[in-house]
């Protein structure tokens, strides 16, 4: 019987950039939650192991796909795992500021830990995720976080509110790469104590507020690079029943807040009619409490 784990869209609600350090990674500080849609990963345990892809953006994945990489660390780390066949239904679009692979690569690890039950206690799963990606122990636990230091540090946060999401992207990549060399961030100062997180907003109204304080400090560059973000972003503050519009991680996938589900539908809607070469999804936030009834894993 094979065994599915949705890969949840990343949404930074926040995102500081602290400095880049001598290694060539950022120093961030960010807040984070995930959205109830994204891609999804099927394992089949004890079947020969390889790695296929479908969905609407299987043709978009350049050069090594994370979840190979994911196999082979697993079975280096730990031969007697049941690994098996991945099938990846790539639903998200690539280079979009979601954490897609890291999502996937967290999904897959998640599909691992339930094939092998007996084995969960035994396996460092987290130190496993980070030798991945930096993003993927925060998408391993899925759950609201701050998240520092390279996005290998992150505290779960309780209390966020219940909340819903129009998600697009103007079907245009942007690497990563290239937004943080357009920054040039200052040098970063010594690393080693997580800044303190922020205090956890109550409600919608407080979220947009927080958002209107800290902001994105990859916004402007990815703007200036892709303009296409800034008419998103746009277009998403414009829709009935949006309380803010942002840029998710470092674009160009954009989103904007509202306080309820039939708002966030309705809004999606409009937008993808509106601009109907967009990518446009509606989905609850993580805390959500009916967080799985606008997109929900088979």
């Amino acid at each position: 019987m094979s065994i599915c784990e949705l890969a949840r869209a990343k949404v930074n609600l926040s995102l500081k950039v602290l400095g880049r350090r001598s290694d060539g990674y950022h120093e961030l500080a960010s807040l984070v939650t995930f959205a109830a849609c994204g891609d999804r990963v099927r394992l089949s345990p004890g079947t020969p192991c390889r790695v296929t892809v479908t969905g609407p953006f299987a043709g978009d994945i350049v050069g090594e796909n994370l979840l190979q990489r994911t196999l082979v660390l697993l079975h280096a780390a730990a031969p007697e795992l049941r690994l098996g066949a991945v099938a990846l239904e790539k639903e998200l679009p690539v280079a979009a500021g979601m954490g897609g692979g890291s999502a996937d690569a967290a999904a897959l690890l998640r599909c691992v830990r339930r094939a092998n039950p007996e084995r969960e206690r035994c396996i460092p799963w987290r130190h496993l995720a980070l030798r991945l990606g930096a993003d993927v122990p925060m998408c391993l636990d899925g759950v609201p976080a701050f998240v520092s230091g390279i996005g290998e540090r992150s505290l779960p946060v309780a209390g966020l509110p219940q909340m819903y999401a129009v998600l697009a992207n103007p079907r245009l990549p942007l690497p990563t790469s290239r937004v943080f060399a357009a920054l040039a961030a200052p040098p970063a100062g010594p690393h080693g104590r997580a800044p303190a997180p922020p205090t956890t907003p109550s409600d919608i109204e407080s979220v947009a507020a927080f958002m209107r304080t800290h902001g994105n400090a990859l916004e402007p560059p990815a703007m200036a690079l892709l303009p296409a973000v800034s008419e998103l972003k746009a277009a998403l503050a414009a829709l009935p029943g949006c309380r803010i519009a942002a840029m998710s991680g470092s674009g160009a996938t954009c989103f904007g807040l509202f306080a309820s589900a039939a708002a966030a539908r309705a809004g999606a809607a409009l937008l993808a009619a509106r601009q109907p070469r967009y990518w446009v999804v509606a989905a609850a936030l993580a805390g959500s409490r009916d967080e799985a009834s606008l997109n929900s894993p088979d």
